[in-house]
């Protein structure tokens, strides 16, 4: 008996119920950062199955210095060894050629492969939040990263932007130590807890501060929003910087659709300034998806509540951004101060992951439920309907 590997090219009919069942079991292997099976995107190159059971395949890198070649490798080993009739594995790992880049660029963005702002085409279903605040401190950062965990724990597909320039914190808060991929003019976010990240703290050194002004913000914003992959997503959060200042005005030009989720405290001096931010909506023609209470109270070991910054500025602001906007906006939850929170964000473990049955990841919990209650809208779409 030979144990030679035959090549099975990948057009080939599948004759024998290994072959089948090896091209199957690489169809459920992901692509860590694209998020589709390896299969569909091009990256099988071969397959070759002996008589005795060994499997050799080849798998396609988007470039030379794959940061998760060891995971693809490890993740195709895994899903063949699980075959039964499989006896060994070898996975060779080249790297596409520009001919094989270009046409999975193409693939990504479609025809053409054009650049552009995919969450403003008419097709698109996002739903995009930006969050604000009026100033900072209030834990917007830590809301916007709960939040979007939660929802991608529930099978939602979810990015996040920071476009906090000047105060990122989103890869510290998810434990992302990992540089973005560059597939020529297209990048790659890193993928967290299934939520896809993208900051400009992934592109400086160490510590160091970003000095720009408002052109360089302005750019820096749509460069993330033209170049970087998210694929199709139901959510797309913004860490915006706390005010109403550069940052906010370019998401008004550059996500015209995108709705302001604002995040206070109780205090109702916090609750004046947080006013403003999401008042800019009256005149970037945006709407408001909710006001976020974070910090409401802190709950005594005998079940008392301890309002250290306060009461009721939550729904004072919902009140008022209701006045200001013409139509009702909700308070969407209460967040209750707690240390594990502050703990989870340290060690890059978002609380709602970390520990799910706390007061506060239940709070936040109910608000992500409620911002995936609304159905992605289909206002403005066409809907390929002709009158007979």
């Amino acid at each position: 008996m030979s144990t030679t590997p035959d090549s099975v090219p990948l057009d080939s009919p599948l004759d024998s119920p290994l072959e089948r069942d090896v091209h199957a079991a690489l169809a459920t292997v992901i692509d860590p950062e694209l998020r589709r099976p390896i299969t569909e995107l091009g990256m099988v190159d071969g397959v070759e199955i002996s008589a005795a059971g060994q499997v050799r395949i080849t798998v396609l890198l988007t470039i030379a210095g794959c940061p998760l070649r060891g995971t693809i490798t490890a993740d195709c080993e895994a899903a063949l060894f699980a075959v039964p009739g499989v006896a060994a594995v070898e996975v060779e790992l080249k790297v596409m050629t520009q001919q094989q880049r270009d046409a999975l660029k193409e693939q990504l963005r479609g025809a053409g492969g054009q650049r552009g702002i995919p969450f403003n085409q008419p097709g698109s279903l996002t739903k995009v939040y930006a969050v604000a605040s009026g100033k900072g401190g209030v834990g917007k950062s830590s809301v916007t990263v709960n939040l979007a965990c939660a929802l991608a724990a529930q099978g939602l597909r979810v990015g996040i932007v920071d476009a906090d320039v000047y105060g990122f914190s989103v890869p510290a808060l998810m434990g992302i130590t990992q540089s973005p991929t560059r597939v020529d003019d297209m990048i790659l976010p890193p993928v967290a807890y299934g939520v896809k990240v993208i900051s400009i703290g992934m592109f400086v050194t160490g510590n160091q501060p970003v000095a720009w002004r408002g052109p360089m913000l302005h750019r820096a914003l749509e460069q993330f929003l033209t170049d970087v992959y998210f694929g199709d997503l139901d959510a797309l959060f913004l860490d915006l910087p706390p005010g109403t200042g550069d940052i906010a005005i370019s998401v008004a030009q550059l996500l015209p659709k995108a709705q302001i989720l604002v995040v206070t405290t109780p205090q109702a001096a916090a609750a004046d300034v947080a006013e403003r931010a999401g008042a800019i909506a009256t005149q970037t023609g945006q709407s408001v998806a909710g006001v976020v209470e974070n910090m409401s109270y802190l709950e005594l070991p005998d079940g008392a509540r301890m309002e250290l910054f306060g009461s009721g500025g939550g729904a004072v602001l919902a009140e008022r951004l209701s006045a200001t906007v013409g139509t009702g906006v909700p308070l969407l939850g209460q967040i209750p101060l707690d240390i594990l929170l502050r703990e989870g964000g340290d060690a890059g473990v978002p609380l709602v992951l970390g520990r799910p049955e706390t007061p506060a990841a239940v709070a936040l919990l109910e608000i992500a439920g409620k911002l995936a209650a609304v159905p992605r809208g289909l206002t403005g779409m066409s809907l390929g309907l002709q009158p007979r």
